[in-house]
This record gives C-alpha cells, sequence and structure tokens, in this order.
C-alpha cells in the first residue's frame, strides 16, 4: 500500500486502541503540561538552528523543506508527522523502509539522520497535541493496520519522539542495511521487539522515567 493510498476510511478500525489508556496524575495530566512546556522552549531556542538547516535543505538540494508523512496517532487518529527533508523529492514513492546506504538520501540528509536532527521538527507535534515527547513512534497505517489486539494497546497513549525502542534501535538503518529484504525483517523481527518494549512502557509512566528517557536518547545519539 503506497501512502497515497492510505486514507481514515479504509484502515481505522484495525487500528482501535486494544485497552484503556494509563492511569496516574502524570499520565492524565501532568505529561501533557511538561509536553507544551518543553516543545514550547526547545522550538523557541532551537529557532536559529531550524533556520540554519532550513536554509542548508534549500541550497543542497530540489524539494520542500519538511517531510510530511500520515502516521498513527493515540486511538487510531490520522496525523501528518514533520521532518527536516532528508532524501530527495518524491523519495516517498518508493519502498517506506530507509535502511543504511539508501541512493534517495541526500549527503545532508545523512548527516540530520545520523544526529537525529531530522526529527527535531516533531516538537511541533508535540506543541499541538499529537504527539508526546516520550511514547511509542507512530507508524504507518499500513503497518499498524497488521498490530494484534493486545498490540493495538500503544495506541491508548500519544506516540513519541523517542520511547525505549529508539534506544535501543538507535542505528536500525545500519541492521535493516544488512538484511536482503529490509521490509520483512522489520515488520517480523523489529517491529514486534519495538512494540513489546513500549507495551512495557505504557505500563509504568512517570516523569522520572519520562526525563530518563530523554537524556538516555540525547546520550545515545551523541555517543554511537
Amino acid at each position: 500500500m503506497r501512502l497515497a493510498d492510505v486514507s481514515e476510511e479504509n484502515c481505522p478500525r484495525a487500528m482501535l486502541p486494544g485497552g484503556k489508556a494509563p492511569a496516574g496524575v502524570y499520565s492524565r495530566q501532568g505529561k501533557r503540561l511538561f509536553d507544551a512546556f518543553v516543545s514550547a522552549t526547545a522550538l523557541l531556542l532551537l529557532s536559529p538552528l531550524f533556520i540554519v538547516i532550513s536554509l542548508l535543505i534549500k541550497l543542497t538540494s530540489a524539494g520542500p523543506i519538511f517531510f510530511l508523512q500520515q502516521r498513527v496517532g493515540r486511538e487510531g487518529r490520522l496525523f501528518r508527522i514533520a521532518k527536516f527533508r532528508s532524501m530527495r523529492d518524491c523519495a516517498e514513492k518508493q519502498p517506506t523502509i530507509t535502511a543504511h546506504g539508501d541512493p534517495r538520501i541526500t549527503p545532508l540528509g545523512r548527516v540530520l539522520r545520523f544526529l537525529k536532527i531530522d526529527e527535531l521538527p516533531q516538537l511541533w507535534n508535540v506543541l499541538k497535541g499529537e504527539m508526546s515527547l516520550v511514547g511509542p513512534r507512530p507508524e504507518l497505517p499500513r503497518y499498524v493496520a497488521h498490530y494484534t489486539a493486545g498490540q493495538r494497546r500503544v495506541l491508548s497513549v500519544r506516540p513519541g519522539m523517542t520511547d525505549p525502542a529508539s534506544i535501543k534501535y538507535a542505528r536500525e538503518e545500519r541492521a535493516l542495511g544488512q538484511k536482503a529484504d529490509p521490509e520483512r525483517y522489520y515488520v517480523h523481527v523489529i517491529l514486534p521487539d519495538k512494540l513489546d518494549l513500549n507495551l512495557q512502557y505504557i505500563e509504568r509512566i512517570t516523569l522520572l522515567r519520562d526525563v530518563f528517557l530523554l537524556s538516555k536518547t540525547v546520550i545515545t545519539v551523541s555517543f554511537l
């Protein structure tokens, strides 16, 4: 299924959460306040960097500055995730799995992806309430449509910019680049493991744990 084929009409029911959202004061209210404050502050402080990156993208390759793609959010709602464009324009019309050495990635894009800087525009998704700083990474509808009832419980919370699985698979593209069929390996090996890790996360969501995961993400990206 291509991105252009995805719509709310052809895949919403398969995406409904398989359980209730986690209880707790932080999960219900505090997490959203934390997300809004941090994302707003980060967008303000990082605005000079955003301007520089935007100029570099426009100067080094043809196409838009941002890459917008439909993903599945909380309770199965579809939203458009934002990233700095790291591939050649119209690359999304080709296979959705990106492996190490993918020729669609621009030279600047390789740097942005390696440092995870291409993900920073998602702070806007967080500020809007579509995402959280920490939470299960949002997937494409084509993958979510095949979740089991138990796995769909990850849709009971807002998707995040980082999660325990993002840390474990910080260099996922390298692993996929070594496989003959990257998409099959992702769907049958990596994705189920990611979902297991995120199901464990949503059972115990606390401010301390979120701060720990954010800090660990920065350290992992900086030193791997």
